[in-house]
């Protein structure tokens, strides 16, 4: 119990992290080896491999919806140190470039060994990414309309 009850902890101030951009503590929870996918053929979409891969998809994250606010809203921790598995309900809010609201929802499938995250699977609403991804390239940001980073 104390275990699951550090991971937790750790793991919604990696998100709060995400919030406010401060990708290299981020970075620094991360095994070399990490993998992380994420719904969708849009910018933010794709299978990346390895740490400095992953800091570029996070540099891009920051940059196409940085007014991003995660909440999370249950959390389940399952196994040892040396093969941990945490699921993650969150939701996510921003703006469309004319200011209406950007919401998506998703679970976050989280591998850890030895404090260290190892593989991150974010399931979110991909269409919604896609077309928050096509009103950023209609108002003038060409990232948006980015190949998934590998």
């Amino acid at each position: 119990m104390l275990y699951a009850a550090i991971v937790k902890r750790r793991t919604r101030n990696i998100f709060a992290l995400v919030d406010t951009q401060q990708f290299d503590k981020v970075m620094a929870s991360c095994a070399p080896d990490v993998t992380h996918q994420f719904g969708g053929t849009h910018a933010l979409g794709g299978k990346r491999s390895g740490i400095a891969a992953l800091r570029r998809w996070f540099d891009r994250l920051g940059r196409l919806v940085p007014g991003l606010d995660l909440d999370v809203k249950e959390m389940w921790v399952k196994g040892p140190p040396w093969d941990t598995k945490v699921f993650v309900r969150w939701t996510g809010d921003d703006k469309f470039p004319d200011g209406s609201p950007y919401q998506n929802h998703g679970v976050h499938i989280i591998h850890l060994r030895w404090g260290k995250l190892t593989s991150l699977d974010a399931n979110v609403d991909s269409q919604i990414v896609a077309k928050l991804m096509d009103a950023l390239a209609a108002s003038g940001v060409e990232e948006a309309r980015a190949t998934p980073l590998t």
